[in-house]
């Protein structure tokens, strides 16, 4: 079974076998390419795919009450930082900043990238049955802005309408931080409670991906081959990394511009803790090293000792941006129209769900991330349960950009408080240092 353990906020730590999903996704795909075209194919193809199906099934079924524990959770501790002082607000600020940002570059540069690079033609096979789904039809202004707010949440869930419960649950968080500590602290421990029962429901699920990836995965090569099913998700793979480079790219200009740190020299200071990152795929196993760049950037020990682990408990800069690229790309698969009213939907919900997304294993925070961005937009979600097999290499990059960024945003909160030591490949430097 998947290892379980509880972290420092309450929440229960999963170990999921990523690479037993790999593998199953490989096999199904070389075994399915095997089979096509052989008197055995509509044979297998009919115990394989109700597996798939049973198992894809069980994955949505957990994705609604766990972003509502998550999204409670990550909001209300959001609030309570932004409480602690100037230092947390300022570092909240650069937050959000690089949350819009990071939505906003994914949102106008992954439709350009799949127009140079085409998405190729086998990965209709991603499909469910290999056809094409009927794409939801785009809203009026007036229909959208009355459908951001429902009068039936339990109607609402049922309808998977994300956005709405989204802003719901978001609300609900920040209200609950006004009512006396001793009602919210019983509430909150109600969604801890919550996101605890739903995480072991999914890391159970999750611990059968092997399964049931292989399951789907051998549909995929049954309608397209072994073939035009990997270089599909190679594909894939190199066009959302690629939202996620320009994050990356975007903290080593954050720290130069605003935190005052030269390329160079964040660079060679950033270098022991990106190899972490890269090595463990975790922010949180990284945070040791991030301390120690901070250090080495000469950055001030008490807000490197404030933001960074802040950082970590909220703040994953590539979220919405490689949520969104995945969302973008299952939409131009689809053939959903791709409309500044669509994006600026999946922009709203990916901002907020990245707050209770963090500090989570690659594939769930996958599942429960991406999903209600792709509903919210009219995307089927079904593409996700085998993309999620593939989740472990774009994790790569997205724990080498967040780390990368968490230090970026402490060289800048520290510039904000008067902080850095003047050096000769920084912009001079008038504030103070410790």
């Amino acid at each position: 079974m998947a290892n379980q353990n509880a972290d420092e906020t309450g929440l229960v730590k999963i170990t999921l076998p990523v690479w037993w999903t790999f593998g199953g996704l490989v096999g199904g795909l070389v075994l399915g390419a095997l089979v096509q075209g052989s008197d055995i194919q509509a044979s297998a193809a009919a115990i394989t795919q109700p597996i798939g199906t049973l198992w894809l099934r069980a994955l949505q079924m957990t994705i609604i009450p766990l972003v509502a524990a998550l999204l409670v959770m990550g909001i209300a501790q959001m609030v309570a930082a932004a409480r602690a002082g100037a230092t947390a607000r300022r570092m909240l600020g650069w937050v959000f900043g690089m949350l819009i940002f990071s939505g906003l570059i994914s949102a106008v540069l992954m439709p350009l990238l799949l127009a140079a690079f085409p998405i190729p033609q086998a990965a209709t096979a991603l499909l469910a049955g290999g056809e094409a789904m009927e794409p939801q039809a785009v809203p009026e202004l007036g229909d959208f802005v009355a459908s951001l707010v429902a009068p039936n949440l339990f109607a609402a869930a049922a309808e998977t309408a994300m956005l709405p419960l989204t802003l719901f649950f978001a609300l609900f968080a920040v209200a609950i931080t006004r009512i006396p500590p001793g009602q919210g602290e019983v509430l909150l421990r109600f969604f801890r409670a919550l996101g605890n029962a739903m995480l072991i429901i999914i890391g159970w699920v999750l611990w059968l991906a092997p399964v049931g990836v292989f399951a789907l995965a051998f549909g995929v090569a049954l309608r397209a081959g072994g073939d035009g099913a990997f270089a599909t998700l190679i594909h894939y793979i190199l066009t959302v990394s690629a939202m996620g480079a320009v994050v990356l790219l975007t903290a080593y200009a954050l720290a130069f511009v605003v935190g005052r740190v030269g390329p160079l020299r964040f660079a060679r200071g950033i270098l022991p803790a990106q190899a972490v990152a890269v090595s463990t795929q975790s922010s949180l196993a990284s945070l040791p090293a991030m301390l120690d760049s901070a250090r080495r950037l000469k950055l001030r020990e008490d807000t490197a000792d404030f933001v960074l682990p802040l950082a970590v408990a909220i703040f994953r800069a590539t979220s919405p941006a490689m949520n969104m690229a995945v969302a973008i790309y299952v939409a131009t698969l689809v053939g959903v129209e791709l409309t500044p009213l669509t994006l600026a939907t999946g922009i709203a919900v990916a901002l907020v769900i990245s707050v209770g997304s963090v500090s989570l294993p690659g594939s769930i925070s996958f599942v429960i991330s991406i999903g209600p961005i792709a509903l919210a937009m009219g995307v089927p979600i079904e593409p996700l349960a085998l993309l999620v097999a593939v989740e472990m290499l774009p994790d790569i990059m997205r724990t080498l950009a967040n780390v990368t960024m968490n230090v970026a945003v402490t060289a800048a909160t520290d510039r904000g408080a008067g902080g850095l030591e003047e050096t000769s490949d920084a912009h001079s430097n008038t504030g103070a240092a410790e």
